[in-house]
């Protein structure tokens, strides 16, 4: 994982960035500094480039790369298939030597295609004066754009802000729906930016028109004196999504409609239908886990003693079903002697909560938490720190030999106000919304992984060492984890939760996923997404909605079905059946500032002029 920048100019008058604004790039990447400046004085253009690497795999191989061509590459990525990378080289340079071997444009979009893994690169290749760069295909590392309003700043690209931008409203993520080109020689002639967009290819004329005017509709004109469309195509690394719905639907032994559910509610619903897809289900989804927790620098982490040994690998845990099931597929193939983090975010509750913590102890069942069952608890007891406990024990019995740092992750307002305004709000621009404030400031306070810890009936200060940090989105956007799926699906039935399930993987990339990387990214960390891996996706894809989901069933069964039954078979417990809750509410962010306020809502804690 890295942090990259390219700034371009069309005078040979490069603009380096002001030294303050590479310290979010900087934490990014603290294995790795290097910047490089290429001036072409035939041509009129100049652009300047910064890398900043966080060392996973192979050989430390610092960033910006430059051939003896002249040619310039960043990389901000993971390969995990489709290109061949040994198991001791580092896919930075893999990609490189891939890349300056391609001739023409068609070979450069065939390359890409083939790419298996989050990515987000910037390529300079001099012969053709051409700037490439552009996300993967979920948007699953951050870019961003800003052009500029003369030709000496004509255009940025970078992974993150600077500190105190003064210019919210001039950056944009770049769209994950294809790769941009750039050709410096043509725009140093115009004094203006003319982008060529290669986009996914898509199996339907409406997909590749709505891919399209995600771009026609993004306000250019001030920026850019043109937009086209390259003939070339990429091709979309996943399967389409399986529209088929049958007329007469399997009728399951059960269909509660009570909040209340058991794990024996559940076993009621599989079928040798439902079993066989939760088995295939858990194989690919086990490899997706394996590829983002096997290649990583273990060689010197085993000491003297089992209990010293460090963790390689976190997970953001809430002990609901998604970070239980990426736990309990990350014990299969972590070393057994290796710790695995757990990191479980809680934000202290207010007024009378906090103030009444010591009179009883809360005893309600996890289902059933809510702020009346919280009124008597200790302030950092939210939902999700008395699941996280369940789930907990829940691991332990699976793998008795297996050390699970549950780390309790405790914030107060005051740390809260103080990390927003001096840092995490320009993480979380160029989005705006109370929506993104609230998981940009959860996400980042669990990804630094500094807490407590609960070790031989002792509890002392613990920070992470992990470098990967695996989180489950992507989990509840493919198998309809969301209130809005219900809604939709009493509204207008399976047709209805299609098309909302085909919208949600069409936006994660600027809802979700680039402000989440540069949230982890901020700690030194990488953030993995397993449910996003392309071969767990093309396998929900392949299924027939009802095989994976079913929102008849009551909250708590239907929704994520597939999950819940590879859950059972797995040997989880009651983590299996309990019902969605996001991430806001269960760490009681929430809760902790404003209380009239809408997701939707523009945060009026992330202006720049609050941050500064």
């Amino acid at each position: 994982m890295c942090g990259i920048c390219c700034t371009v100019s069309l005078t040979t008058d490069a603009v380096k960035p002001y030294s303050q604004g590479f310290i979010n790039l900087q934490r990014r990447g603290p294995n790795s500094s290097h910047e490089l400046l290429h001036t072409d004085y035939s041509h009129n253009y100049s652009c300047f480039f910064s890398g900043h690497v966080l060392h996973l795999r192979g050989q430390l191989t610092p960033q910006p790369l430059q051939d003896k061509k002249g040619n310039i590459f960043l990389w901000n990525g993971e390969v995990f298939g489709g290109v061949d990378v040994p198991g001791a080289a580092n896919d930075t340079e893999v990609m490189f030597q891939n890349i300056v071997a391609c001739d023409s444009e068609h070979d450069i979009l065939s390359l890409i295609s083939k790419v298996q893994g989050p990515w987000a690169f910037i390529y300079y290749q001099k012969k053709k004066h051409n700037l490439w760069f552009g996300r993967d295909f979920f948007g699953r590392r951050s870019l961003l754009w800003r052009f500029g309003e003369t030709p000496k700043e004509a255009l940025c690209l970078t992974s993150v802000t600077e500190l105190h931008c003064e210019a919210e409203a001039q950056w944009h993520e770049v769209p994950a729906s294809g790769i941009f080109k750039c050709n410096l020689s043509s725009c140093a002639e115009l004094k203006l930016i003319k982008l060529t967009l290669y986009s996914w290819m898509y199996t339907t004329k409406e997909e590749q028109t709505e891919n399209r005017q995600k771009i026609v509709s993004f306000d250019f004109e001030k920026y850019v004196s043109k937009i086209t469309f390259g003939d070339c195509l990429l091709i979309a690394p996943v399967t389409p999504l399986n529209r088929k719905i049958p007329e007469l639907l399997p009728v399951s032994n059960c269909r509660a409609k009570s909040d209340h559910v058991s794990i024996e509610d559940l076993k009621m619903l599989i079928s040798e239908v439902h079993k066989n897809n939760a088995e295939s289900f858990i194989k690919v989804l086990s490899e997706a886990v394996k590829k983002r927790v096997f290649c990583l620098p273990r060689e010197n982490n085993v000491l003297t003693s089992e209990a010293e040994n460090l963790a390689n690998v976190a997970i953001l845990f809430s002990g609901g079903i998604d970070s239980m099931m990426l736990a309990a597929l990350a014990d299969r193939h972590i070393p057994p002697e290796e710790p695995i983090d757990l990191l479980n975010v809680a934000f202290m509750m207010q007024g009378d909560n906090s103030k009444t913590h010591k009179t009883k102890k809360c005893s309600a069942p996890s289902h059933q938490v809510d702020a009346k069952a919280l009124k008597y608890c200790n302030p950092f007891d939210v939902p999700d720190r008395i699941t996280g406990r369940q789930g907990l024990e829940e691991l332990k019995a699976l793998n008795l030999r297996r050390i699970w740092n549950f780390v309790e992750i405790n914030v107060t307002l005051e740390e809260l106000e103080q990390m927003r305004r001096q840092h995490i709000s320009q993480l979380i621009q160029p989005l705006n919304t109370v929506l993104d404030d609230s998981i940009g400031c959860a996400v980042w306070f669990a990804s630094r992984g500094t807490g407590m810890l609960k070790c031989n009936g002792e509890t002392k200060p613990y920070t992470s060492t992990s470098k990967v940090v695996l989180t489950g989105i992507g989990a509840d956007e493919q198998l309809g984890g969301y209130s809005r799926h219900r809604v939709r699906f009493n509204r207008e039935s399976y047709k209805g939760l299609l098309e909302e399930l085909s919208m949600e993987l069409g936006r994660i990339s600027s809802r979700n996923l680039g402000r989440d990387d540069r949230v982890i990214g901020d700690q030194g960390k990488e953030a993995r997404f397993p449910f996003l891996d392309e071969n767990v996706v093309s396998f929900l894809n392949s299924l027939q909605l009802w095989e994976k989901t079913d929102l008849s069933l009551a909250r708590g069964l239907g929704e994520k079905l597939i999950l819940r039954i590879a859950a059972v078979i797995l040997g989880l417990g009651n983590s299996s059946v309990l019902p969605k809750r996001a991430m806001q509410f269960g760490s009681r962010i929430a809760k902790m500032e404003k209380k009239n306020e809408k997701a939707s809502d523009k945060c009026s804690r992330l202006k720049p002029d609050v941050a500064q």
